[in-house]
Formats: structure tokens, sequence, C-alpha cells
């Protein structure tokens, strides 16, 4: 079996379509990792992904008199980009089912390469169910995205290429896993030419079918998939490529959306392209690896397999990949309420760069703030953080791990000034975004008039902007507006905003 495929890899018909794409090295990722990384560079493909291979393999296969009636496939996105340029060279009609929930651009892609588009269903597995529905109410020839020899032997082409671009001198292959063919026709070939290569899947811990199946040693269907990485949002292998796998994969990597957004931030720093999230399970899969089995001066492939990314997912990639380096630190912090308290409370965190600050003025003695700080040695200096700050007497939750603070409460923090709070007033604030500048505004404003309500979140631009309440007597309005005007700050009052009114103010 494993000759026959080894004879479908090295004749398949994919570089009609296809590019040989680089094996590029990755020197930013290997020093940190002290480790070689390569970035075979699937996402540079015509259609930013290497699905076309299979796709087009697939394709260049059929019988003139079957290809004639057309094809159908079932895709999130990747697989039906590739079957409708396939099909488009071959001059043949394609259908196109894709979940409702596939990112714009795909379906913008697709569109555009003259391919019939059907959206049905929330995943993957519904869009499927409805081609074969297609399938056999206009009897045309179905396109499988994984399960599938010809498919499987186009993805293949993969391993030939890393094979001679890296003359076999590596020690480890990662491969983003979804129904298995990408992975299965790649350990097919390196398998067969060098046996003690390592290759290695990487799935999203909510969408491990793969992982499962192997573990099970049968084939599972998962009751549900995250859909971040929807590119391999799958919930049951192929049975073929399950077969496969089974023989020649080595093991399965599990990682989380923070360390997936954080491989984005890997694959950027190096390449200054930006991949999907299937795109960069490789590279947090490497990561993870590396630093379960403590590896160091291996010479390691990470297959960047696509890069086809809604533009809207970055302000979350964004939000997240600190969080995934270990490069941020997110606290729940009790402090005493009276003025100066604050002030006091980002003394004893010193000069470090925060990210974000969320207060606001309670009743009681004591008040939670929301504090988010960079880090740069990681979760080592995490703990040295949280234990000085428990030394001054504050209380300490680390809610770095906890996805509801991650993904809610940030942006939750606040509500209305209780009646304790007569005299309040709402400042936007910009300064100069360097270490230590938010310490250095807080000095500036000083301790006598107390703030009762604090927003800070660092979004990497040239300045930081800060809403502060805070509480001044009629009595000290001249002076007080006086003491900002000598901070030489840019500031504006913002205490008849009606969004304030409405959601903050008392």
């Amino acid at each position: 079996m494993s000759d026959d495929y080894i004879e479908r890899i090295l004749k398949a018909r994919v570089y009609d379509v296809a590019i040989e794409s680089p094996l590029e090295p990755a020197p930013r990722l290997s020093r940190r990792l002290g480790n070689t990384v390569l970035f075979k560079r699937e996402d540079l493909q015509p259609v930013f992904s290497f699905k076309l291979r299979g796709a087009y393999n697939k394709i260049a296969h059929l019988s003139e008199s079957v290809a004639s009636r057309g094809v159908v496939c079932a895709s999130a996105g990747n697989h039906a980009q590739g079957v409708a340029l396939a099909a488009q060279r071959r001059g043949i009609p394609a259908i196109v089912v894709m979940p409702e929930t596939t990112p714009q651009i795909k379906v913008s892609a697709v569109r555009s390469l003259g391919g019939e588009i059907v959206l049905h269903g929330d995943e993957y597995d519904s869009a499927f169910d409805h081609a074969q529905t297609i399938v056999r109410e206009r009897n045309l020839a179905f396109v499988h995205p994984f399960d599938d020899p010809d498919v499987i032997a186009g993805q293949g082409t993969v391993g030939v290429e890393i094979l001679r671009q890296s003359r076999g001198e590596i020690d480890a292959i990662f491969v983003p896993v979804g129904g298995g063919g990408l992975i299965s026709g790649i350990a097919l070939y390196v398998k067969y030419l060098n046996p003690r290569i390592k290759v290695i899947g990487v799935e999203p811990f909510d969408a491990a079918a793969m992982h499962d199946s192997l573990r099970e040693k049968k084939r599972v269907t998962l009751e549900r998939v995250g859909i971040f990485a929807d590119g391999v949002a799958v919930k049951r292998v192929g049975e073929e490529t399950f077969r496969i796998c089974r023989e020649h994969v080595d093991e399965v990597v599990l990682v989380d959306t923070d360390e997936i957004c954080a491989g984005i931030q890997d694959i950027f720093e190096d390449t200054r392209a930006i991949v999907e999230g299937a795109g960069a399970l490789a590279v947090a899969g490497i990561k993870k690896y590396c630093a379960l089995n403590q590896w160091k001066d291996k010479r390691l492939v990470a297959l960047n397999s696509g890069a086809n990314m809604n533009f809207d997912q970055l302000r979350y990639v964004a939000e997240r990949s600190d969080v995934g380096q270990a490069r941020e630190a997110l606290l729940a912090v009790e402090i005493p309420e009276r003025p100066g308290s604050f002030l006091h409370f980002c003394e004893v965190l010193g000069s470090r760069a925060v990210t974000e600050f969320n207060y606001r003025y309670g009743a009681k003695e004591r008040a939670q703030i929301f504090v988010g700080f960079g880090l740069a040695r990681g979760r080592i200096e995490r703990d040295e953080v949280i234990a000085s700050l428990k030394g001054a007497g504050y209380g300490v939750t680390d809610m770095t791990d906890n996805e509801i603070a991650k993904l809610h409460v940030r942006y939750m923090v606040g509500g209305h000034a209780n009646g304790n709070v007569a005299n309040e007033r709402l400042y936007r604030f910009e300064f100069p975004e360097r270490k230590g500048a938010l310490l250095k505004f807080l000095q500036a404003v000083g301790t006598r008039w107390n703030i009762t309500l604090f927003h800070y979140r660092n979004h990497g631009s040239d300045y930081g902007r800060v809403l502060a309440g805070i509480d001044v007597p009629q009595a000290d309005t001249e002076e007080f507006l006086d003491h900002l005007d000598v901070l030489h700050y840019s500031y504006s009052d913002e205490t008849n905003n009606p969004v304030y009114r409405i959601f903050l103010g008392r």
C-alpha cells in the first residue's frame, strides 16, 4: 500500500497550479527556542494554502466524461479555493458548499474563481452532508477535502519538497491536522524515505479529532468543534487518513487558542506575513513540544499551511497573543479604598510596561482593580510580581489563564458611581507611550484628588490613552484645572458625554 502511494505522490499533477513553496529559516524564533526552525511557506501558494495541491491532483485524474458534468466539494474555505481554481483551469463547473460561518475573505475568493457557492450549516460536517445530497441529485463527482488517495497524494508533494530542500537534514516536521489529508501524504513519503524523522501533528484542544481517535484506537466523532482555526474544524477524521496516521504519524500535540495567536505573531515577526489560525498550528506545536521535551539544537520544520485570515480576527489575535507568549499577566488586585492607594500600588508594581488598568470606585473599604502588565521573563516574572504584591499587603488573584476574564470581564469592570462620589468629573488623557509612562502620569496627577474611575489599555500605539474619573469638589474646580494645565498632558473633559451618563455616572 505504501509503495502505491509513493508512486501516486511522485506522479501527482500539482505544478500546473501550485508552486514549489520555499523552506525558509525563522531566525527570531530559532534563537528563542534554541533550535533551528524552518518554515515551509504553503501560505505563498496562489490561493494562499496547500489545499490546491490535492484538489488539482484529484480533478486532473478525473476522466473526461466525469469531469465534464462538474464537481462538488464541501469546505471551510481553503479546499474550496483549490477546487474552484482547479475546475477553472480544467474548464469545468464547480459547486462549493461552505459553512455559513466561513470567513468572508474565503467566500469572496471562491466566488472570484468562478465557483458556485452554497452556504449551509454552521460547521464543515453540515456542509459535507449537504454536498453529498447535491452529488446524488445531480450525479456529480465529489472532491473530498482529505479522505481520498489522489488528494492525499497531492498533499504528499509537500513532503517531497521538504526532504529535497532540507537534504533530509531535519529531526521533525510539525503539521497542522484537520481531517488528516496533509499529514497523511507527508508522513507516507517522509517515513518511506527517512523513518528517523518524526512527523508530529498539531491540533487545537477544541478540534482534537485525530488526537482523540489515535488515543482511542478508533475514529471518534466530536460533539462540537471550535472554529477559531476554521481550516481544521473537523468533527471526524477520514477513514483512510486515520489508517495512515496510525501507521506513520509519531504523535499529535494539542494547543490552545492563545498559543495559536502567539504562533501567528511569531510567523509575522520572522516573515512579515499574517497566517490564519490553522496556518500557525505547527509553530504553536513546535514551541509547546520543545518546552515539554526540553529539545535543543534540533532542526525542525513548521508547515505554515494557509494565510486566508479574516481581517476582523486580527483584533482578537493581537489581544490574545501576548498571553499566549507568556508576555502578559492579568491580575485582580484588592487595594484600600482611599486617596493615594492607586498610586502606591503602581509604585509597588514598578516601571513595568502596564498593558491595562480597569478600576471603579466602590463604597466598601477595599476596591478591586483589573491590571495587565508585560513580562520580559514569562511565568517566572509573573510569580515574582505576585509575591511582591502579596508581600506589600495586597490581595492578588491571578487571572492570566482565566478565559472569562480574558474574553469578558476585562471589558465589564466599572458600573455606575455610588452616592459617595458627589463631584466626579470624567477626563480623557493622552500621553507618550513608553515604559513607566503610566506611573509618571499618576504621580503627576497626585494624591490630593481621589481617582474614582480608571481605564487604560496599551494598544501598541505611540500614545497611551486613559479614561479617568476624578472626584473634584466644586470649590476646587479652578485649582484642579490649573493643575491639569501644568501637567502638559493632552486632555478633554467628558463629564457631559452621554455614554458616561448612561453607563458610568451617578
